[in-house]
C-alpha cells in the first residue's frame, strides 16, 4: 500500500518515524508545532478514518505555563480541531533547583502529544515506513 498511497499518507508515516513514539500498539506523536501536529491529525483522521473520540491530546508544560494552562490547553486542542473530551491531564515539568529557571520564551505552548490507540494503524504504520524505508526492523514485527 506505501508505494501506491498519495503524499498525505507517505508524509503522515515519514512524520512519525522522525518524531514519534515506536509504541506496539499505540500511535503517539509529540511536537511543538502547531502546524506538524494540524497535519498528523489531518493524516489520522483522512488515512486511516480515526474518529475524534478515538484521539487523546496531552500538553507538556513547563513550570512558567501554569497560569495559562488553560489556555495553552485550548489552543493546542483547537490547532488539532478536537473537541475537550480528548485532552488528558498535562504534565507540568518543574525546574530542577539547576536549571536557575533559563527557559524563558523557548515553547511558548510547550508540547502536545497526539496519541492514538489502535494496533491495526501502528503496524499500518510500521509496515509501510519498513517497504518505504526499503528495510526491515523485526522489533515491529513481533
Amino acid at each position: 500500500m506505501a508505494r501506491t498511497a498519495g503524499p498525505l499518507y507517505v508524509a503522515g508515516c515519514m512524520l512519525f518515524w522522525a518524531e514519534g513514539g515506536k509504541h506496539r500498539n499505540s500511535l503517539r506523536f509529540t511536537n511543538s508545532d502547531p502546524e506538524m501536529v494540524r497535519f498528523f491529525v489531518k493524516f489520522l483522521r483522512e488515512c486511516f478514518e480515526i474518529e475524534d473520540s478515538v484521539i487523546r491530546l496531552t500538553c507538556n508544560l513547563f513550570a512558567d505555563h501554569l497560569v495559562q494552562q488553560r489556555q495553552i490547553e485550548r489552543f493546542w486542542l483547537d490547532v488539532a480541531g478536537l473537541p475537550e473530551q480528548c485532552l488528558c491531564k498535562s504534565s507540568v515539568n518543574v525546574y530542577s533547583k539547576y536549571s536557575q529557571k533559563k527557559r524563558r520564551n523557548k515553547l511558548p505552548y510547550g508540547t502536545c502529544r497526539i496519541s492514538v490507540s489502535r494496533t491495526r494503524v501502528v503496524q499500518n504504520v510500521f509496515g509501510a515506513i519498513q517497504e518505504i524505508g526499503g528495510f526491515t526492523r523485526e522489533a515491529w514485527l513481533e
